[in-house]
């Protein structure tokens, strides 16, 4: 099991950046991130915008250590949070988008930016993203903002950094904060965790509140934690749920002895470096204790996409219509992002459109029979989906290639996806884990562990197990793939 002193290291390199547990100051680690952010992120753009007050905010939680008050296991952390993630202080919350720059600021925090705050942490800055979290066109470029422009993978700098928490992803690999937070609908956390060669923890539906963050789906929307480690993922998602849970007592060694995982082989694409770094994989759960049923079936993401986009559309509509109205501001709906988008186009959309906002505001209410209809069909995925493999065979969890490689970013043709297992968990609203498995061509390759619903704490075992027994994260060189490869 792992030991007090252990945990207490994790807690310490949330602050120190991964290095010994020594006893560093929170004006020190805001003044090292800063400075690290200054020198670094002019390569990667993947900070949107730095908190004007956080040696302020460091300075006050250094006074309340010397007096002996100590607010949570993040204190004096800095932590970037994504640009879709109200916070009420000098910085602003835009998606991405330059409808909203300038808005009034949000009355209140988000519900999870309360809780680290609680926890001690120092909101650092926010992170770029894919504008609008991805939703805005089919052809997007993932990674790029009109506020922001584009985030660049800092493993290969001509490769993109997937989406949407494209920044978070980017920044923590990069070593421009503690840990970073993300928001996930279906794959902005586990790829853009994936691509970057980080862990990531998209939890079930729920356990965070989704207060305050600028929504797309109630049905599949959440924050989450994305780290260097799992210990530190896990301490983050334990500062910011709404049940008080601590996933650090999940940090168990030996977890991965007599656990059951069931092999998605549907999800493991055809790429030679990815299914070579998949066999390694295996061979070392195996190797740990695992019993691998090898493989099982899950119901293609084809069943259900269809439906899953038709649910994505309706929410749109209906919640960012109430997110914006309770706001305040000039854009006060939908209508009035799509109107704004026209007015600016040319600084809102040089690469891709909006044809899906179009799209979502068509739709009705989300009392229409075709809306209900399509959320009961996506909803099968749990039920007859991950839950029926999982009874069938009698897993812990089910494993598979997280993504496929970092594509080169191309504004000609969008994102080129090779392969996803995001969908699943996604659309069941399931927890699910990436933890870095190993390398292809230069570039990172995740390792997926997702299961049912609040499932975090045995996921998040497994994967503490997988990442003791594969130590596959690397630092990133922060060069093009190109002069590394020829």
């Amino acid at each position: 099991m792992t030991t007090r002193r252990e945990l207490l290291a994790a807690a310490a390199a949330l602050t120190a950046c991964g290095r010994a547990p020594v006893a560093e100051s929170a004006q020190d680690a805001v003044r090292r991130y800063l400075s690290r952010i200054a020198e670094v992120d002019r390569l990667i753009h993947s900070v949107i915008e730095v908190n004007p007050d956080a040696m302020r905010i460091a300075i006050e939680l250094d006074e309340e250590r010397l007096a002996g008050k100590r607010r949570g296991p993040l204190h004096g952390a800095p932590i970037l949070i994504k640009d879709n993630i109200d916070t009420a202080d000098r910085m602003m919350t835009t998606a991405g988008s330059l409808a909203l720059v300038g808005a009034p600021a949000p009355k209140r925090d988000a519900q999870v930016v309360t809780r680290l705050r609680a926890a001690g942490a120092v909101i650092l800055g926010k992170t770029n993203l894919s504008e609008w979290a991805n939703i805005r066109s089919s052809r997007s470029t993932s990674g790029w903002s009109a506020r922001g422009g584009q985030t660049r993978n800092p493993h290969a700098l001509d490769r993109n950094p997937s989406g949407s928490s494209s920044g978070s992803g980017a920044a923590v690999a990069a070593g421009l904060c503690a840990a970073a937070v993300g928001t996930e609908t279906d794959g902005s956390i586990v790829s853009p965790s994936s691509n970057n060669g980080i862990v990531g923890i998209k939890p079930t539906v729920g356990l965070l509140s989704g207060r305050g963050i600028i929504p797309i789906s109630h049905s599949q929307d959440t924050a989450g934690s994305m780290a260097r480690t799992v210990s530190e993922a896990a301490l983050l998602l334990s500062a910011m749920n709404e049940r008080g849970s601590d996933f650090t007592g999940a940090l168990q060694e030996g977890a991965l002895r007599g656990a059951r995982l069931g092999v998605a082989r549907g999800y493991f694409g055809s790429h030679p470096g990815i299914r070579s770094v998949m066999e390694k994989s295996l061979t070392a759960l195996r190797t740990a204790g695992a019993d691998l049923i090898d493989p099982i079936e899950l119901p293609s993401d084809r069943e259900y996409g269809d439906a899953e986009f038709e649910v994505l559309l309706y929410e749109l509509k209906h919640n960012l219509n109430a997110y914006l109205a309770q706001r305040g501001g000039p854009i006060k709906s939908l209508a009035d992002v799509i109107a704004f988008n026209e007015r600016e186009a040319a600084r809102e959309m040089p690469y891709f459109g909006q044809e899906n906002l179009i799209k979502a505001q068509a739709k009705g209410p989300l009392t229409g029979k075709a809306y209900l209809d399509a959320r009961e069909k996506s909803r099968g995925m749990a039920a007859g989906g991950i839950d029926a493999a999982m009874d069938k065979h009698g897993l812990d969890a089910i494993i598979a290639p997280t993504d496929g490689l970092a594509w080169l970013t191309d504004y000609v043709n969008g994102d080129h996806f090779m392969q996803s297992c995001a969908t699943p968990a996604a659309v069941a609203g399931y927890p699910h884990i990436t933890v870095p498995a190993g390398f292809a061509m230069g570039l990172p390759v995740g390792l997926s562990f997702f299961g049912r619903s609040d499932s975090e704490a045995r996921l998040i075992a497994i994967s503490y197990g997988f990442e003791r027994c594969t130590q596959a994260r690397r630092s990133p060189t922060l060069a093009n793939l190109s002069d590394g490869i020829g």
